[in-house]
């Protein structure tokens, strides 16, 4: 099991968390919405609950519940610069469709 980061992911976060003076990483997850039934969650963390799992990657505390796990396992958060548009992107092995507009996945 696990959850990895790019090089940009981990510089992004480490930036966020220095400019927001607290946090312990980020939290990833997923929740049943949208067209293809499941959407990534992704917020900064300020705590580690008991049940999550934690990775750390790049100096970078990863935490997902174990609900999630199952979805996301394997999965590489990278974050990227499209024009004037960025964002992270989830790079899930496990993920066999995606909706046409992006937002949600079926695995």
């Amino acid at each position: 099991m696990s959850v990895t980061l790019t090089d940009a992911a981990a510089r992004h976060v480490t930036r966020y968390l220095a400019k927001r003076a607290k946090g312990v990483g980020v939290r990833l997850g997923v929740k049943t919405t949208g067209c293809s039934g499941l959407a990534y969650k992704l917020e900064y963390a300020d705590e580690i609950a008991p049940e999550d799992v934690v990775f750390e990657d790049n100096g970078v505390k990863v935490l997902v519940d174990p609900k999630s796990m199952a979805y996301i396992d394997g999965t590489k958060l990278d974050f990227v610069r499209e024009g004037l548009n960025e964002g992270f992107k989830f790079i899930n092995p496990n993920e066999r469709d995606r909706c046409g507009c992006g937002e949600s996945f079926r695995v």
